[in-house]
C-alpha cells in the first residue's frame, strides 16, 4: 500500500478517509511572521486551527490536504501543531503560488525542481517534515512566463518523485486545459494531476473535456459565490450532480479552499470570513452533501468523492 507523507509522518493511503482536497490553516505571504512579526497572530491562528479541525474531525474529516506554499506564508510548524492537536491528518505542499519570486523568474525549469524534489524527499526548512503533494497556481488570463517555468519545474519534480501536482486555476478563462497541455508536453501521468478551483463556472464542455483528458477534477471552492461572476453553492452542487450524472463520480474531489478567520489580518475581515461561511471546514458535511442527495446522488457516490477518490489519487495501486 502506498504511503503519503502528512506533517505527522507518513500515512498509508487507506487511512486517509474522509478527505478535503484544497484547503489551508495559515493563509499569509511569504517571511510575513520573519520581518514583520505579529502582522498575522500565528498562535491564534494554531489554536483556532485546533478548533476547527477538531470539529472537523468529531463530524467525520480526517484528512485535508494543505496547499499553502511558500508565498502564501506556508508555516510548517504551525501545521505540525494543529494536526497534532486536532487529530486530522494534513498533507503539506512544496510548489509555488501566483507570487512566482523574481529568482525563479530567471531561472529554469530543472534548478527549481531540485528544491521541490529536496523538500518532498528531505523535508521543509529544515524541519524533517515532508511534503506530500506539488501545488502549482496559475488564473486569470492564462500562465505567465515565470508561471510557466514553475509548472514545468512541478512536472520534472512529479515525475522524479511520483508526488501528486495540485493546481489552482480560473475556470472561467480554461486555464486548466492550458496546464495539462503543458504537463502533457512534459510527460507527466495525468492520473497524478489535480486540476482545483475547477467549479468557479458551470461549462460542462470544458470539465467533461479536463475529466476525459484523465485528470482529477477539484471542485473546490465551497461556498463560492462570493462575487457575481461565480456561481452560489447551489449551483455548484447541481454541476456535481450532471458530472455524477455523466459518469465521472470516480475522479471528482470536493473542498471548500478555506482558511482560519484568524489568518485574516484585522478582526472586521475576520469577522466577515465567519459570517459568509460559519461552518467553515464542515460546509460541505452540513450543507454541500445533503444537498446532493436532494438532488439524486447516492451514498456510494458520495463515498466515491470524499473517501475513495483521495485513497486512489494518493495510491500507485
Amino acid at each position: 500500500m502506498t504511503t503519503v507523507n502528512t506533517v505527522l509522518g507518513p500515512v498509508e493511503a487507506s487511512d486517509l478517509g474522509f478527505t478535503l482536497s484544497h484547503e489551508h490553516v495559515l493563509l499569509s505571504a511569504a517571511g510575513i511572521d520573519q520581518t514583520y512579526p505579529g502582522f498575522i497572530d500565528h498562535q491564534a491562528v494554531a489554536a483556532e486551527g485546533i478548533v476547527e479541525l477538531k470539529a472537523a474531525y468529531d463530524e467525520g474529516v480526517r484528512t485535508i490536504v494543505d496547499v499553502t506554499t511558500f508565498d502564501l506564508g506556508r508555516d510548517i510548524g504551525l501545521l505540525e501543531e494543529v494536526s497534532r492537536g486536532s487529530g486530522v491528518h494534513i498533507i503539506a505542499c512544496t510548489g509555488n503560488h501566483l507570487a512566482v519570486p523574481r529568482d525563479f523568474a530567471a531561472s529554469t525549469p530543472g534548478a527549481i525542481a531540485t528544491h521541490f524534489i529536496r523538500e518532498i524527499q528531505e523535508g521543509i526548512e529544515g524541519s524533517g517534515i515532508k511534503a506530500g503533494i506539488i501545488k502549482v497556481a496559475s488564473d486569470r488570463g492564462g500562465i505567465t512566463p515565470p508561471q510557466e517555468i514553475v509548472l514545468r519545474a512541478a512536472a520534472i519534480a512529479q515525475r522524479e518523485t511520483g508526488v501528486r501536482i495540485s493546481t489552482h486555476t480560473w475556470s472561467p478563462d480554461r486555464v486548466g486545459d492550458q496546464q495539462v497541455a503543458i504537463l502533457e508536453e512534459e510527460g507527466v501521468d495525468l492520473n497524478r494531476v489535480y486540476v482545483g478551483h475547477s467549479n468557479d463556472d458551470t461549462d460542462l464542455d470544458y470539465l467533461l473535456g479536463l475529466l476525459n483528458k484523465g485528470v482529477w477534477l477539484g471542485l473546490d471552492r465551497y461556498p463560492g459565490g462570493r462575487t457575481p461572476e461565480t456561481p452560489n453553492w447551489e449551483r455548484r452542487t447541481e454541476v456535481v450532480k450532471q458530472l455524477i450524472d455523466a459518469g465521472f463520480a470516480h475522479r471528482l474531489m470536493l473542498s471548500h479552499d478555506n482558511s482560519v478567520p484568524s489568518t485574516q489580518p484585522t478582526r472586521e475581515l475576520a469577522e466577515q470570513r465567519k459570517a459568509f461561511n460559519p461552518d467553515g471546514y464542515l460546509f460541505i458535511t452540513r450543507q454541500v452533501l445533503p444537498r446532493l442527495k436532494e438532488l439524486g446522488a447516492t451514498d456510494q457516490d458520495i463515498n466515491t468523492i470524499m473517501v475513495e477518490n483521495p485513497r486512489r489519487f494518493f495510491d500507485d495501486v
